[in-house]
């Protein structure tokens, strides 16, 4: 039996695998996928996610994964720009996306150099078992019982351990839904890695190049008041019609090479409890966040750094379960109130661009009086961001 089944090898669970294996704690990881390279993984390191990369030791792993800093943060309103920021806005390191699939394998790589780690992949969770109230491991769909001191889904939004350990998630009113673009990159993006917001009329939409060499991404932000049929649009154009005169020329050269979409519908909440005997949630599985201002790879490392530091002395110890129970709750209460402090900040966010998107008016006056209104509007963005990009609360590795 091992001490630690944790289901779910993404970011929060390969990095806390890692970091128990080094510590001479035996973990089992499963991981549904055959291999890590889904459609679609978030790839924006703010700050406080690299902070949490370089305590946990993990930072020489981007020398050899694809990365890209940004460079700045531009809004577009009207086909005219609004202001722009430069990185790393008074951090000591800027915003860097990192291509997700690599740094995961890194990690995995890693853990499997240690005799305590134990990989199982390609084969999903059925079920959590229990004996007298608490859970003693996971069932799965080939019908093998993996025993374990604790469980710890780390299997996302849509966590199979938290449904199966009737762990309620209350979520917000409004799923965000988003249309994901990839296209061939501008040379202008190549050069100066902007971050791009563009908001014209009552569309809404981010462009800016991803880590991956040559490939620009494009959002586009689904409105519930926008009936048209998103399969069957020519994007190329309606992307052109929106943009300045640079880079439409750029979607309407290269329309035949635009990726069809992929459309997340992103379901945003938090568990009121994170926790029951045997089980913990950690990362998405406890509170999926929105995709405003990439908080979920940042905020789930954060979560491995305060989760390790409570059960590693225990687990070394071979702490017996209730001891082990009873840190649960303490892990949850010291990560909960930056969760609710993120996700505030994110809703406030996203009801500034839904406010200027929404009313035509605001929109022609701050188009017409840019001028005044830059230097406010910059200076109020930038410190809103602060919170976002370095962390609510202070998380440092103890052990």
């Amino acid at each position: 039996m091992k001490q630690v089944v944790i289901v779910g090898a993404g970011p929060t669970g390969a990095a806390l695998a890692l970091l128990l294996v080094k510590r001479q704690i035996t973990v089992t990881l499963i991981e549904a996928a055959k291999d890590f390279h889904r459609v679609f993984r978030g790839e924006g390191l703010m700050p406080s996610g690299l902070d949490a990369l370089q305590q946990m030791g993990l930072s020489p792993l981007l020398a050899n994964i694809p990365h890209r800093s940004l460079t700045g943060w531009e809004f577009i309103l009207g086909n005219q720009q609004l202001f722009r920021v430069e990185e790393p806005l008074g951090a000591k390191q800027p915003c860097t996306l990192v291509s997700q699939p690599p740094l995961l394998e890194a990690m995995i790589a890693e853990a499997q150099m240690h005799q305590e780690f134990e990989l199982i992949q390609g084969t999903p969770v059925k079920d959590v078992l229990w004996k007298n109230d608490r859970a003693i491991g996971v069932k799965l769909a080939d019908g093998r019982e993996i025993l374990a001191g604790l469980v710890i889904g780390a299997d996302g939004r849509n966590s199979i351990i938290r449904q199966r350990a009737n762990l309620e998630l209350v979520k917000q009113p409004k799923n965000i839904d988003v249309l994901w673009f990839k296209l061939p990159a501008h040379p202008r993006f190549v050069a100066d890695n902007v971050f791009c917001s563009i908001v014209n009329g009552n569309h809404v939409f981010s462009v800016f190049h991803g880590a991956e060499a040559g490939k620009l991404h494009l959002a586009w932000v689904l409105s519930a008041d926008d009936k048209t049929d998103w399969k069957h649009r020519d994007w190329a154009e309606t992307f052109a019609s929106l943009s300045p005169a640079w880079l439409a020329d750029h979607f309407r050269s290269c329309a035949n090479q635009i990726e069809s979409p992929m459309r997340l519908s992103v379901v945003v909440g938090r568990c009121p409890d994170w926790h029951k005997p045997g089980v913990l949630l950690l990362g998405d599985a406890a509170h999926p966040m929105s995709p405003v201002r990439a908080q979920g790879i940042n905020l789930a490392f954060r979560d491995v750094i305060v989760a390790a530091n409570h059960l590693v002395p225990l687990l070394q110890a071979k702490a017996n379960d209730e001891t082990v129970d009873l840190v649960l709750s303490q892990i949850q209460a010291e990560r909960e109130p930056e969760i609710i402090r993120a996700q505030f900040l994110q809703m406030k966010e996203a009801a500034q661009g839904e406010l200027i998107r929404k009313n035509g008016l605001l929109r022609s006056l701050v188009i017409r009086f840019a001028p005044l209104f830059r230097q406010p509007l910059q200076y109020s963005w930038v410190r809103r961001q602060s919170e976002l990009r370095q962390g609510v609360t202070q998380v440092k590795l103890v052990v």
